[in-house]
């Protein structure tokens, strides 16, 4: 048994040590929701003053971010599907489903590659103005945290693909799903504040 098995064995017997790493991931997303909810106040004092929002010179906002949004809301199951997958020991399930978010992470990124190339087409840049500024730091902050949230997730696909988790032991699947719903709210947000209102 390697010293990786052992610590698992040992956090499946000692609920305390798992708990701990639940209240260590909701520290975590706490940190993150600061940031996001910094991020957004920012954009929400941009837009309070200005006199005309969204600028009249302005493109409107791509119709690929319902497309975007479908597919990161579509993740967010899949990755909870997963998770009740394992604490079902249906270890085909929970890999088949791992590598389906993986997929649909992918597929959101490109998603929103080509909302960004689109707008870039227009000569809607960054620089064209604190509409297309906000715009691009709230998406690319997102983006960042998706990416980042797919190392998470190759990392748990691996470990499952390797016969490590079962129903009383799957922290790492529970982690990415509390991480990937969190990224599903932020998302939710964003969207509601920059498309629809």
């Amino acid at each position: 048994m390697t010293s990786s098995d052992d610590h698992a064995a040992a956090l499946a017997r000692d609920p305390s040590r798992r708990n701990t790493g639940t209240m260590g991931m909701w520290m975590f997303l706490a940190s993150l929701a600061v940031l996001f909810a910094a991020s957004l106040a920012g954009y929400l004092v941009v837009r309070a003053r200005a006199d005309v929002w969204p600028p009249p010179d302005m493109p409107n906002l791509p119709r690929g971010l319902w497309l975007s949004t479908g597919l990161i809301l579509l993740s967010s199951v899949t990755i909870q599907w997963a998770l009740a997958s394992i604490r079902r020991n249906r270890y085909g399930a929970l890999i088949g489903l791992l590598l389906i978010t993986v997929l649909l992470a992918l597929v959101f990124l490109v998603s929103q590659a080509a909302n960004w190339a689109w707008l870039i087409s227009l000569h809607a840049t960054a620089q064209t103005g604190l509409y297309m500024f906000t715009f691009y730091l709230l998406t690319g902050l997102h983006a960042l945290h998706v990416v980042g949230g797919m190392v998470l997730l190759f990392t748990i696909t691996a470990r499952a693909f390797a016969g490590r988790y079962n129903a009383n032991f799957h922290p790492g699947v529970k982690y990415a799903a509390m991480y990937w719903h969190f990224l599903d709210v932020v998302w939710l947000v964003m969207f509601a504040l920059m498309f629809l209102v």
